[in-house]
């Protein structure tokens, strides 16, 4: 069945005439067949909100490639990886790209994989477009392929160009996930992810679908980084649907274009089987600029944290009674949370949701878990 989505667009008009409001479809969850710039032309503009883009790397690889035992290597040789010059392949970025920069949304961003054959010559044409790099991101691989020719150095990276649409364009970022996801530690450029292989490796007759299918984990990342749950992120390179399947999982939706009957088919029937995530473990860690305020005195109110209890930092060193109009006390100090916390600790200041805590069933838990507990009652 067609997924469609409804995107308002203001056509023009004549003065003193309300405006009339015209609504596109979009082939939401289907793979455009053909030529992606062809395929693009058919999305109307501004209605992407990411675009995750694995064009052909060019690799213009001479002869077979063989292992030290004899078995030969499974290299990217199709046709599709094979253009005549670099300035035929610089004109496929410009057109792709171009097509691209006018279907995202002005706050969308784009995602540009690929290896140092042709990365740079991407980066250049990005800029050219007027897209905005905002990060360079090395996939480092915990498990690449070796130099079987000992000739040069393992080539054990990829590298990601994460842009968007001008300097001043804004952009989604999920910060707070991000940190989340890397144990409270600020995620770094570099990652380290194993290359696609087991059983998420599609092959058919024992041999591998796709040459550089692109492990979920990956675009896992990605998504969960720089989009929201429905969203719609297009893959103008599709290949055998990874962007498709997690996409999928993650709540997100998306269309892809691939011209290979092949990869499609196998697309397909790998997002046919995806399993979405449910509802609850979608959401993310929300920023503090965008996750709602409460004020401590709302826990009081509603019973959370009643009047009359007893709040200690983690060490047990301080102690304060709470108040009924939510503020603290404790010997002949008194404040809120924040200030009462940065008081008895001579500090600047203090982030009284984690400095004060409360006995619960797990022993002491910081004022935080409660104000979590009432954000989720009370959230729609």
């Amino acid at each position: 069945m067609l997924k469609t989505r409804t995107v308002q667009r203001t056509t023009l008009i004549q003065p003193r005439e309300q405006p009339r409001q015209m609504s596109v479809e979009l082939p939401l969850g289907q793979i455009l067949d053909g030529d992606c710039v062809e395929a693009m032309r058919s999305i109307p503009s501004g209605t992407i909100d990411m675009i995750f883009a694995d064009p052909p790397y060019n690799l213009q690889l001479g002869g077979d490639l063989d292992r030290p035992d004899g078995s030969r290597v499974d290299a990217v040789d199709d046709d599709w990886d094979k253009f005549a010059s670099f300035a035929t392949y610089d004109d496929f970025t410009q057109r792709w790209l171009g097509e691209a920069r006018r279907i995202l949304k002005p706050n969308g961003s784009i995602w540009v994989i690929g290896s140092y054959h042709n990365i740079f010559r991407v980066g250049t044409a990005m800029q050219d477009a007027g897209f905005w790099i905002l990060n360079d991101v090395v996939w480092r691989k915990s498990n690449p392929m070796p130099n079987f020719k000992g000739t040069r150095f393992t080539n054990a990276h990829e590298t990601l160009i994460w842009a968007s649409m001008g300097e001043k364009a804004k952009y989604t970022f999920n910060y707070r996930a991000m940190k989340t996801l890397n144990d409270e530690l600020q995620m770094r450029s570099d990652w380290v992810l194993p290359i696609c292989g087991g059983q998420e490796r599609l092959k058919k007759g024992g041999t591998k679908v796709h040459p550089t299918q692109k492990p979920e984990a990956l675009l896992y990342r990605v998504m969960l980084a720089t989009t929201n749950p429905g969203d719609v992120v297009l893959d103008p390179f599709f290949g055998t649907g990874t962007t498709g399947a997690v996409a999928k999982r993650l709540g997100r939706q998306w269309i892809g274009c691939e011209r290979e009957g092949n990869y499609r088919e196998a697309a397909l029937e790998r997002i046919e089987s995806a399993l979405p995530l449910d509802e609850s473990a979608l959401k993310v860690m929300q920023s503090k600029r965008s996750a709602p305020r409460v004020a401590f005195g709302a826990l009081v109110e509603a019973g959370y944290v009643p009047a009359g209890s007893t709040v200690t930092d983690k060490k047990r060193r301080f102690s304060a009674t709470v108040r009924a109009d939510g503020s603290l006390v404790s010997g002949k100090e008194s404040g809120s949370i924040h200030g009462l916390g940065a008081s008895l600790q001579g500090a600047p200041s203090c982030n009284g949701w984690t400095f004060w805590h409360m006995e619960g069933e797990k022993g002491l838990q910081p004022l935080d878990d409660a104000r979590q507990l009432y954000l989720l009652a009370t959230e729609d």
